[in-house]
């Protein structure tokens, strides 16, 4: 299956102006009246009188090609091409393999591999918990897929899903100091996925599902939690619906509404969908009405919108409903997935959880990670900045503490 027609991707135009008033104005006014938002503006360059802009636009795939020509035809304006920025940061990949210290004589030689390596080999043959204090395994997650769901492009393989997964293990690196280790599987058979896992399972202290299809997702995460006594998410379904119980947290106490005692309607009941309901449930909301619909985009028509509401269109990359929309129409908080995003929950879930040498998620450590995410948003947002170092340190000692509590709920 490929990518849904008319899904909204960044197109990055370059288009160079003439140095007086009004000239960019005209451009941006151009693009206006194609429809299109402009999600990012920059000047490149400044020389002899000219400015090169980088225009960022969300266009799918049904957009007017046509504006660039109209572009070009401005007296004060020329369209320059498009720019390879996202390609530029991607080239050579995003993550690299580095050592911790200097390898710079014999002797740290001589240590670090053969002969000083074998004593260190012994020793955890005879105690396997020496691992998580002289290798790495103890801060190391695999982030494992299938490339049946990756991003909202679908079943697009495990290979092209690679960008994701190394996307992924970027944030780990540099937000919360983890190891995160790509592993594409070219096999989409639950059974045979699980024993994969679990063949490999030994080389990290963690395993993250990422962009598993539902309803296999389900059986595969279930049987993996039950063969491996280390921690096992699908992040998908969990770190989405931490994420959300966090900002439903902000948006119910600030409209003074009980979200125990509310009416929850969850659509779509895939693997996000799902991980949603069931925390929800978990939490306390009595009252959950859930229904799966295949397509997305405008799914949630403006007049349906009741005032006072709290819509979270987290579909992505196209939200039901445009949250500009549904707040002028009288929801009280509308947010869409660009901002009620898991990065504010996984790197924080799986550090804590290693710290606490966990060998399992609980309820009580997703809880826990929503409170922190709750507890930290500043201002009129429903969730924090996901760049804040802060909030992930907070996260990972909160997921810690729960799981260092013997009285947890197992999940």
């Amino acid at each position: 299956m490929g990518h849904p027609f008319g899904m909204k991707i960044p197109e990055i135009i370059l288009v160079e102006t003439v140095h007086q008033p009004g000239s960019l104005a005209r451009v941006l006014q151009v693009i206006a009246d194609a429809g299109l938002a402009i999600e990012g503006l920059s000047a490149l360059r400044r020389q002899q009188g000219r400015t090169l802009w980088e225009i960022t636009l969300e266009m799918d795939e049904e957009a007017d090609r046509s504006l660039y020509e109209r572009i070009g035809q401005l007296p004060t304006a020329r369209f320059v091409g498009k720019s390879d920025r996202v390609f530029n940061r991607h080239r050579g990949g995003k993550i690299r393999t580095v050592a911790t210290l200097p390898i710079n004589t014999r002797e740290v030689l001589r240590d670090v591999y053969t002969p000083g390596v074998a004593r260190v080999c012994l020793a955890i043959e005879k105690d396997p918990q020496a691992a998580y204090e002289y290798t790495a395994l103890g801060n190391t997650v695999a982030v494992v897929t299938d490339g049946t769901a990756v991003l909202g492009l679908g079943n697009i393989g495990a290979l092209a899903g690679l960008p994701v997964m190394e996307g992924k293990a970027a944030l780990f690196a540099d937000l919360v100091g983890i190891n995160g280790v790509p592993i594409l599987l070219n096999e989409t058979l639950p059974a045979r996925v699980v024993d994969i896992v679990s063949g490999i399972a030994t080389s990290f202290g963690a395993i993250q599902l990422e962009d598993f299809a539902a309803p296999g997702c389900f059986e595969i995460e279930e049987q993996l939690r039950a063969r491996l006594q280390k921690p096992v998410l699908h992040d998908d379904q969990h770190g989405t619906a931490v994420v959300t119980l966090a900002a439903l947290l902000n948006a119910t106490q600030r409209s003074g509404v009980d979200l125990c005692a509310s009416v929850i309607g969850q659509i779509g009941l895939g693997a996000a969908g799902s991980g949603i309901v069931r925390l929800l449930q978990a939490y306390g909301v009595r009252h959950v009405l859930g229904t799966d619909r295949t397509g997305v985009k405008g799914l949630i028509r403006p007049e349906w919108v009741r005032k006072g509401q709290v819509i979270l269109a987290l579909s992505n990359p196209d939200p039901e409903i445009e949250p500009l929309v549904a707040r002028a129409q009288g929801a009280a908080f509308a947010a869409d997935g660009k901002g009620i995003n898991n990065v504010l929950a996984f790197p924080g879930l799986f550090k804590g959880a290693l710290e606490a040498r966990a060998t399992h998620f609980t309820d009580a450590m997703l809880m826990a990670a929503a409170h922190a995410i709750a507890e930290l948003t500043r201002g009129d947002e429903l969730v924090p900045d996901g760049l804040d170092r802060e909030l992930h340190a907070k996260v990972t000692a909160a997921v810690r503490a729960a799981a260092e509590t013997p009285i947890s709920t197992a999940g």
